[in-house]
């Protein structure tokens, strides 16, 4: 597995570094992590990788079209290795768990806008909000109580 991802990093254009290659193993294991759950998961794989480390190891992933960035609104920004598809995402407004959705339409963008205003448009993001399964089972008649600004992020679904 390391092997691949050593190729990954170079096909990106990227060194083979030991700290990208901790934070790609996290990604791999935590998808939808946000950074002080990779920083913590990679420090036990690599003890010495600072959080400025990882800060820059996410954004050289990023920018190489190996990890992606979401940022659910009231959240942290949480990373994933699912990349160069068309897939949203639905997060759960009482526990923060997010999980990966196909997108219905197929093809990028899935949604056009009704003016681009001179954009071209290439993308569009689309956040699914509502209750998991875990959350409306655990609660008497699925009436979870929902806070909109505690939407932590984290585990996927």
């Amino acid at each position: 597995m390391e092997t691949t991802r050593q190729e990954q990093l170079r096909t990106a254009g990227l060194r083979v570094t030991r700290p990208r290659l901790s934070v790609l193993q996290v990604l791999a294991e935590r998808p939808h992590a946000d950074v002080d759950a990779i920083v913590t998961a990679a420090r036990a794989l690599h003890p010495t990788l600072s959080p400025q480390a990882v800060y820059g190891v996410l954004e050289a992933l990023v920018s190489g079209g190996l990890a992606r960035r979401i940022e659910p609104a009231g959240a942290p920004a949480l990373f994933e290795l699912r990349v160069g598809d068309n897939h949203h995402h639905l997060v759960c407004r009482s526990c923060g768990a997010v999980a990966d959705v196909d997108c219905t339409v197929g093809a990028a963008p899935c949604l056009t806008p009704s003016d681009t205003a001179g954009f071209v448009v290439d993308e569009a993001e689309v956040v699914f909000w509502g209750l998991c399964r875990e959350c409306r089972v655990g609660t008497p008649a699925g009436t979870a109580q929902v806070d909109q600004h505690d939407n932590r992020g984290g585990a996927s679904g």
